[in-house]
């Protein structure tokens, strides 16, 4: 059985952890010899300033919409098996997961390629802002390449 595009292509704009062991299990695929991921988090502290936490906003169908096309675009510009692509919104603490791409593809080359596509395309493209609390106060982030 041939699968789908529609089969191979996770997307979610969400407010639930990312659970990226199982987006790894899913990606998983006889025919692929890597399984990579990359995983965005909530760092401590910015530019020598501490970082309490991060308030993520989207516009939410667009955004969903934009990491589809993405992920097609993953899928069909190399020889990839399955993509993942989820972003979190909502309240995130230091430490957790902000982003989760994962790519199976039948060798690494390729797979890291469609990597640093996912993610440099979801920060130039994806209707996603962030405001980040720091201990003397708050600052809404452009972050576009």
């Amino acid at each position: 059985m041939v699968e789908t595009q529609e089969q191979r292509l996770q997307v979610e704009v969400t407010e639930r952890g990312i659970d990226v062991p199982a987006l790894c299990a899913w990606a998983a695929d006889p025919e692929a010899g890597a399984v990579l991921s990359f995983v965005g988090t909530v760092r401590a502290s910015k530019e020598g300033r501490r970082v309490l936490r991060i308030d993520y906003e989207a516009y939410v169908s667009m955004a969903a919409r934009q990491l589809g096309c993405i992920g097609a675009e993953m899928l069909s510009q190399w020889p990839t098996r399955r993509v993942a692509l989820l972003h979190r919104v909502g309240r995130l603490a230091v430490g957790e997961a902000s982003i989760a791409i994962v790519v199976s593809s039948p060798h690494r080359d390729a797979g890291f390629a469609a990597l640093r596509h996912g993610i440099e395309s979801v920060k130039r493209r994806v209707p996603i802002w962030k405001k980040e609390y720091f201990e003397d106060g708050a600052v809404w982030v452009q972050e576009r390449p």
